[in-house]
Formats: structure tokens, sequence, C-alpha cells
């Protein structure tokens, strides 16, 4: 009798047809997990290019409209608001104004879409402030915490009132989700969720966000955004912010913090975010414009890469497309 041979494990049986690997996929990626982040610019009667960003336009109000619109109906379920205004100052008052270019844009989106899409706005100052940091600067030239942190539960405030369903505090102040939080539920406004930037690095991938926002910034934001070396830092702030009464937690840049991303995952009990910013954006666009990788690939991967980190949720310029490409 001829001895048995032991079984030869073959795990390429689980990838022999399209079928049998969409049935035991391990991640999931769907359009109603992305974010559309959108730049709408006052003054504009039609979208402007940003050259930076192939494909990505600051809008204008009507052109807003019809972008999210458009995401809506190919099952996104939230878009990000950034406010472009005419003009800006030292304290970014146009962001406190009820009359404000991105106050002005959340009150439109929300009447446009209702409960279809999550409504989020950018709340920082850097995109309303001329020198270009993310709070209110002391005599020395410093971003004084605590001035901005009053700033930022007034803009809080505008942003509820115009009807944002979240506020996206993502400049990085000590204190920022406590206060922001105590600020709306003094005046009534306690459903208003806070998807805080809890781990925001001082990153070079923010480079063509500059352009779409017209930054003013002279000099870095590293006195207050994270050092790209700590990781334990990144995870101990996202932890922080949820102490604070963060509804979800925000990990940015996203690619090259996955591992940021996946501590943050396994440390909180709320919604994850990450975001995939413009460098990573334009890195994909720029090599598939040249012919050196597949685009839609690519996209897919990315995002997928993103979720298989522990996003729950994915902030990213191609979410409408990608929603086409899952279909």
């Amino acid at each position: 009798m001829s001895e048995i041979q032991p079984p030869v494990v073959r795990p390429r049986r689980l990838r022999t047809t399209a079928a049998m690997r969409e049935l035991v996929a391990e991640t999931t990626l769907r359009p109603r997990q992305l974010v559309l982040p959108l730049f709408v610019r006052e003054g504009l009667t039609e979208p402007q290019p940003i050259t930076s960003m192939p494909g990505v336009v600051q809008h204008s109000r009507e052109s807003l409209l019809k972008a999210v619109t458009e995401a809506a109906e190919a099952g996104i379920k939230g878009v990000m608001l950034f406010g472009v205004p005419e003009t800006k100052d030292a304290v970014g008052s146009g962001a406190l104004d009820p009359g404000g270019i991105l106050n002005v844009a959340i009150r439109e989106v929300a009447a446009e879409v209702g409960d279809a899409v999550v409504v989020m706005g950018d709340l920082c100052l850097d995109e309303f402030t001329d020198h270009g940091h993310c709070g209110v600067l002391a005599a020395d030239g410093r971003v004084d915490n605590d001035a901005t942190l009053a700033a930022y539960a007034d803009m809080a405030i505008a942003q509820a009132e115009a009807g944002v369903d979240l506020v996206g505090p993502s400049g990085m102040m000590d204190g920022q989700v406590a206060v922001i939080r105590a600020a709306l539920d003094a005046v009534g406004h306690t459903d208003t969720g806070i998807l805080a930037y809890g781990a925001k690095y001082a990153s070079a991938f923010f480079g063509p966000f500059r352009e779409a926002v017209d930054s003013s910034l002279e000099g870095d934001r590293r006195t207050y955004q994270q050092d790209p070396r700590n990781a334990l830092e990144g995870v101990r702030e996202a932890v922080m912010d949820v102490e604070q009464g963060a509804d979800m937690v925000m990990v940015k840049p996203a690619l090259a913090y996955l591992d940021v991303l996946r501590q943050v995952r396994d440390a909180v009990d709320v919604p994850v975010a990450a975001y995939n910013v413009s460098g990573e954006y334009a890195m994909v666009e720029a090599a598939a414009a040249h012919g050196w990788i597949d685009r839609d690939a690519a996209i897919l991967e990315t995002l997928t890469a993103i979720r298989r980190a522990g996003a729950d949720v994915i902030l990213t310029y191609w979410a409408t497309e990608a929603a086409g490409l899952l279909r």
C-alpha cells in the first residue's frame, strides 16, 4: 500500500475566478464610505481649475450645487466644504460672518441635498487669514492657542446656524474639541457633530491644497501640526479628542500615515476618517498622465489600502469618480 502524501496547501484556489475573489475579499470599498472635499470661491461665476490638482476646481456657488447633486446621485454620503474668500484679514473674520462664503455655501448645500448627504464644514482660519496660519497671531507672531479657540467656538456656531451636520476642526489647537462642543451645546446645537482632525501632520503632501485655497502662508505650521516622525503622538491626540467629545476622528494625510491610521482605529471607539490629501491625489494623476500607471486601478487600490488600514470613512477628491468605478 502506497504511503499517503500530505495534502499540498494551495492558497491560489481562492483566487481562481473573479467570483471566488469577490466571495472571500476581506476589505470592502463602497460609495457610502467616501466623502468629497469641495472648494467654493467667493465671486466666481464659473469653476476655476486648480493647476496642481488636475480635474479639481474652485467652484462657483452654482457649480458647487451641481457637484454636490452629482455626488449624491453617485451614492456619496458626505461632502466637506472649504471656502475661499475674496478678502482676508489678520483674524479671519470672514469665517465667522454668516454672509461669508463658507457659511453661505453650507446653507445653500444643506438646502439642496437635505438629509441625503452629510454636510461638513472645515473649521479652521487658514483660508481666511492674511497670514495663512490656522489661528490668531500673538504680538510675537506665534499662534495664540486660546485666542484661536474663542474664534473656533464662534466659527462652529456660525456653521451650525447655517445648517452644517459636522464641523471639522483642523487647526490642531490644544483643547479645540472641548471648547467647540461646549459652545455648540450652550446655544442649543446639541445635534451638530464634530469630526476632529485628531492626527494631522506637518506634511509635504499638502502642497497642492495651498493653491486650492489661495493660501497666504509664509513659513510653516510645525508648531501646531504634528511631527511626521511621531506615531504615538497622533494616537494620543486622537484619543484626547474623543475624550473631549469628538464624534469622529481624522488622520491626515492618509497614505504616508497608514500605520498611524491603524493604531488610531485600534485605540478609539468612534468612526475613524482618513484624508487622501491633495499631494497624494496629484502624484497619481501625474503618473497616470505620463502613462506610467493604470489610473483607474491606482485610484481603487489607493482607496482600498486606506480602508484596509482601518478607515471607516475616506475623504478623497476622487469620491464621485470612484463611486462610478465601483458600480
